[in-house]
């Protein structure tokens, strides 16, 4: 009797143990299970970078939302380039891959693709100056070249068929970077971009221009694994179709996409208007908090208006606001409970930009400590010394701004933030808004060098010009983990 009830036991554990095995968890109770959403991505202007005040981009701004969707953690698995991003999903290395990644035959033999959440094209691009090619027939004789292994390579076989003398190079070592910046410098006539990158490309390589366009309609999509179940996919799906319906979807891709061609800076003219109508209503809060955190209230004054244009009541399309436009962790890491509030947000600038002050190595010295605080305040520390290193590696003085600008400009290249240690950065945006802080600045310094001795290293000299044009817009970013 004893040895028929442990023969029945056992068989009872095996069968739960057997239909425990038959029903494995769904991905989608994976992940809740977890407590977290592993994603493969990569470091990138059309994917995800860490800037100012935290991480960024496209890409993470619709993971970060997907992630609260499900009530999981976010965990950002960044590889080197987008050639790893697929193999690493096929691994098992993430539960799904996003990385502006467009969906084509070849990877939906590897993987299941989410719906598409953008819509780009193929250009064709050439140098500004030369003459612009109207058709495939017009690059006989030219070089022509692409990354291999991309969907560029079948787009111009395709293109073949109609043009059978049509001859490129597929180069296995240069990405699109490299040959976007060979064209610029005028060493190869043509390369082709997706219409996406080509946004966030053209404000830091203004030389390259479209000559038409190769193909229409490239789905972006995120990337899942072959798996039984569709449940990851599936929530996926219901998410984009509820920020699409609300708007946010829209709200992200103008965000990232749709202001990458000048900021609203102002001319002389319009910011002495602005210093008649406007500042006498906060000139006390400036000084007040300037003086608490022994800052110039007018350099504080002047990033009030490069941030707001002096409202308390601003919002950033990335949920920065108020006068100063803090993000909602720097306020409270600062103590700040309202940043619509123009005292509270003045003092938590003015807190933040003492923090940043005293950060700064006491050998560098003025001016170029205050360019370098600002650099810092627009683009974070971490970017500051990643340019820094970088200029002193290149044999530059990198206590000097002079030296340090050009490299902080070049972290907005994939190429050269893969050798930093914190990555890409908006850096063209960041050189912008020190340049016209700095002349907000001069402007209000020689207004009020009665009031207040301008500094020493000004020496009575004339104020800087503000610069009518403008750089790539500005985005303030909220934190993450990444990995």
């Amino acid at each position: 009797m004893l040895a028929a009830r442990l023969k029945l036991g056992v068989l009872l554990c095996a069968t739960a143990v057997l239909g425990t095995c038959a029903h494995p968890p769904s991905l989608l109770e994976e992940v809740r299970q977890l407590g977290e959403l592993r994603v493969i991505t990569r470091n990138g202007p059309n994917a995800y970078y860490v800037d100012g005040d935290g991480p960024s981009g496209p890409e993470y701004e619709l993971l970060k939302g997907f992630a609260e969707e499900l009530g999981v953690r976010l965990r950002l698995i960044v590889v080197e380039n987008a050639a790893q991003v697929l193999p690493a999903l096929v691994n098992g290395q993430g539960h799904l891959a996003a990385a502006g990644l467009t969906v084509n035959r070849d990877s939906e033999r590897l993987v299941d693709f989410g719906p598409a959440y953008q819509q780009v094209t193929e250009h064709l691009v050439y140098r500004d100056g030369r003459r612009r090619p109207r058709d495939l027939r017009q690059l006989r004789g030219k070089r022509l070249e692409v990354p291999s292994g991309t969907s560029y390579v079948k787009t111009l076989v395709r293109a073949q068929a109609r043009v059978p003398d049509l001859v490129w190079t597929e180069n296995p070592h240069a990405d699109q970077n490299e040959l976007l910046h060979r064209v610029a410098i005028g060493s190869l006539d043509y390369t082709v971009v997706k219409s996406s990158a080509f946004a966030v490309y053209r404000s830091y390589i203004p030389e390259i221009r479209v000559a038409f366009n190769l193909a229409e309609g490239e789905s972006v999509a995120w990337a899942f694994p072959q798996r039984a179940d569709a449940s990851l996919r599936q929530a996926a799906e219901r998410y984009f179709a509820r920020i699409r319906a609300s708007g946010e979807l829209d709200r992200i891709m103008d965000t990232y996409y749709g202001h990458v061609a000048r900021p609203n800076y102002v001319g002389t003219k319009d910011f002495l208007r602005d210093v008649r109508s406007k500042l006498s209503a906060y000139r006390q809060q400036f000084k007040a908090a300037a003086m608490e955190f022994g800052v110039d209230w007018r350099l504080l004054a002047a990033i009030g208006y490069q941030e707001s244009r002096w409202d308390p009541t601003a919002v950033s399309p990335t949920g920065v606001r108020g006068l100063m436009m803090l993000t909602e962790e720097t306020a409270a890491s600062f103590g700040i409970e309202d940043r619509t509030d123009a005292a509270q947000s003045i003092r938590g600038g003015a807190r933040y930009l003492a923090h940043i002050l005293s950060r700064i190595p006491k050998d560098v010295v003025e001016p170029d400590r205050t360019a370098f605080a600002l650099a810092t305040y627009n683009m974070g520390f971490g970017h500051l010394l990643d340019a820094r290193r970088l200029t002193r590696d290149g044999g530059g003085n990198w206590n000097l701004w002079v030296h340090v600008r050009p490299a902080v400009k070049k972290l907005a290249d994939p190429d050269f933030a893969a050798q930093t240690r914190h990555g890409f950065a908006r850096g063209g945006e960041t050189v912008w808004f020190v340049d016209n802080v700095q002349a907000y600045f001069n402007v209000l310094a020689f207004m009020t060098r009665d009031e207040v001795p301008l500094p020493d290293w000004m020496q009575q000299r004339a104020p800087a010009p503000i610069q009518a044009d403008a750089g790539p817009a500005a985005s303030k970013p909220s934190r993450d983990e990444a990995t």
